[in-house]
């Protein structure tokens, strides 16, 4: 069945039922393949969602804290062939785990949430870095200067204006500065045929579902190139963009 809603990724006005469930619609972008729930949250429901997301920091990713560190530190190794010190930005960085192990790296790390209570984790353990509560909208606002890396994994399907979104992040950051993104993929091999038997399939925490074109896609709308899409075993979309100049 087609409808008119207009797809938050490309804009496109038509675009296809794909499943109801609990309690959602969710439509398919006829142009670009992105599924995304309709409605979309509003700006207050997803504060709500996100207000102590974590249950005081005792559960979810703040288990195996160690665990969480070394994972880290072997991404920031992966960044660092393409990026070596300078101001390091995590947008949706929960307990600061990787904000650390980049400021063990050398850089000027910052951590970015909407959750305060998962910033408070990370202002406590982990204090040396510095760290903003809000939207990357607000952050952009109050921020000088730009930032040469930018990181920001398990994020961008939770945004219901990914548009926005991804303006403020190139915004942010320097021209040829790096930007590495991780997002569910609705499209992976991998990913359950009964989607609603997928891990990453939850609505309406996980509002916009992305296909690896329809990602590189939207970025592209806001000069960020793609450099290298790594191997996701998991049914995943994993990304190193580099912001371009626009002639």
């Amino acid at each position: 069945m087609e409808t008119s809603c207009r797809c938050p990724v490309c804009l496109v006005t038509r675009s296809y039922y794909f499943i109801f469930a609990e309690g959602h619609q969710l439509l398919t972008c006829s142009e670009c393949g992105t599924v995304y729930v309709d409605p979309l949250p509003t700006a207050e429901q997803v504060r709500v969602l996100y207000r102590d997301s974590y249950q005081g920091s005792t559960t979810g990713y703040f288990t195996k804290v160690e665990k969480k560190l070394r994972r880290s530190r072997g991404r920031i190794r992966q960044l660092t062939k393409y990026a070596r010190g300078g101001r390091f930005l995590d947008v949706g960085c929960n307990g600061g785990f990787m904000v650390e192990a980049a400021r063990e790296a050398g850089f000027d790390a910052v951590g970015l949430d909407i959750d305060s209570v998962a910033i408070g984790y990370a202002r406590k353990h982990y204090p040396e870095n510095n760290y903003f509560v809000g939207t990357v909208e607000a952050f952009l606002k109050k921020i000088s200067g730009y930032f040469d890396v930018i990181y920001s994994s398990e994020v961008i399907e939770h945004i219901p204006d990914v548009r926005s979104f991804c303006w403020s992040i190139s915004n942010l950051l320097k021209p040829s500065g790096m930007l590495f993104v991780t997002t569910p993929d609705i499209t992976h091999w991998r990913r359950p045929s009964d989607v609603r038997k997928w891990d990453a399939f939850c609505p309406p925490a996980h509002c916009i579902y992305f296909t690896p074109d329809s990602l590189i896609r939207l970025f592209n709308d806001f000069n960020l190139t793609l450099v290298k899409r790594k191997l996701a075993f998991k049914p995943g979309i994993k990304l190193i963009l580099r912001k371009v100049i626009a002639v």
